[in-house]
């Protein structure tokens, strides 16, 4: 259930967290351009990053979508794994989430927002750490090797860089123990990059998003830095597959792991037995869109086969043509496509 709606540039989406435990919220959203927007103004607009934008609508052009344009607003998502706490950013998804605490009466809910993280050589680091001081309009003291980067691209910077519009990490600035103290979670003068890989291993946030993230949060939240692309859950006999591209330890994009895909998906299968559509699921591994995607349904395992054995069940998700292959020993709580014709469609 949403509970906010970002309709312009004032805070994140807070939903009310599934009382069935389900890790999927949101819901996928289709607007109309006019003829002043760019891709990313819509994205700042309803709290999306660049990356998500620009893979939820690759055949839009990103500065002049022209008046009209159907435009898809990604907001269904699955949540990260791990604790339902403090702040979790997902690095391969340049997103975070954060879990407040629950007051009597009320509801737990979680608020999302797009960020930016670190780029080739500059990477976030991974783990559990926590905020250990806040700081209104902070000065930058930027690091030796920083000073040096610019140095070398013919922009020197000072060795302190006070407060205001020329000032990297905005008006709000959240130190985390990690590194020493040295990274960060903080706003920017260049709100255009969020969603993208391109900090020095800090998080940086739009404006707005941090503004309102800011008194939320206080000093000694736990906070998670996690690199989980592929998110998996199995809700209503339905096995959602959501996908990122996959990063390694410095940032860079690196292809998908299908036995790691064949684990979680039997993960989240439990007990039960489920259908799975292989082509599809690699598919949606492959585009690394960030969509969530049906890729597998529940099974009757002694249901009687259809006659002639070669109609798939009413419900069986479809293919993009052909049978698809099983990956190498598919686990056994899930059917191998063999199992379940498939026909092509316009998935």
């Amino acid at each position: 259930m949403v509970l906010g709606c970002l309709s312009g540039p004032a805070g994140a989406t807070v939903y009310e967290l599934p009382e069935n435990g389900s890790a999927v919220f949101g819901t996928d959203e289709r607007i109309k351009s006019t003829y002043q927007d760019t891709l990313l103004d819509i994205a700042r607009r309803y709290s999306l990053g660049y990356e998500e934008i620009i893979r939820a609508n690759p055949s839009v052009d990103m500065w002049l979508p022209g008046e009209g344009t159907d435009i898809l607003l990604p907001g269904k998502r699955i949540l990260p794994p791990g604790p339902r706490e403090g702040v979790v950013v997902n690095l391969p998804e340049h997103r975070l989430y954060y879990f407040p605490k629950t007051k009597k009466g009320e509801k737990p809910v979680v608020i999302t927002y797009p960020v930016s993280i670190g780029k080739m050589d500059w990477s976030t680091p991974l783990g559990e750490t926590r905020v250990v001081s806040k700081q209104k309009h902070p000065s930058w003291y930027p690091p030796e090797s920083v000073r040096k980067e610019h140095l070398a691209n013919g922009d020197p910077l000072p060795k302190v860089v006070p407060a205001g519009p020329d000032n990297p990490l905005g008006d709000y600035a959240m130190r985390l123990a990690v590194g020493g103290g040295s990274y960060m979670l903080h706003g920017t003068n260049n709100p255009m990059a969020v969603g993208m890989a391109i900090t020095h291993g800090c998080i940086r946030m739009y404006p707005e998003d941090v503004a309102a993230l800011f008194p939320l949060v206080p000093v000694g939240t736990k906070v998670w830095l996690i690199n989980d692309p592929v998110k998996v859950a199995y809700v209503d006999g339905e096995l959602l597959l959501e996908a990122h591209p996959p990063v390694d330890s410095e940032g860079q994009t690196t292809e998908p792991n299908l036995e790691l895909l064949s684990q979680q998906l039997d993960k989240a299968v439990g007990n039960d037995t489920a259908a799975i559509h292989w082509d599809l699921a690699r598919d949606t591994l492959q585009a690394a869109n960030g969509i969530p995607a049906v890729v597998g349904l529940q099974a009757d395992v002694d249901a009687p086969p259809a006659p002639g054995g070669t109609e798939p069940p009413a419900n069986a998700p479809q293919g993009q043509g052909g049978s698809a292959a099983p990956p190498p020993e598919p686990p056994t709580k899930m059917l191998p496509p063999a199992a379940v014709a498939s026909e092509p469609n316009g998935h």
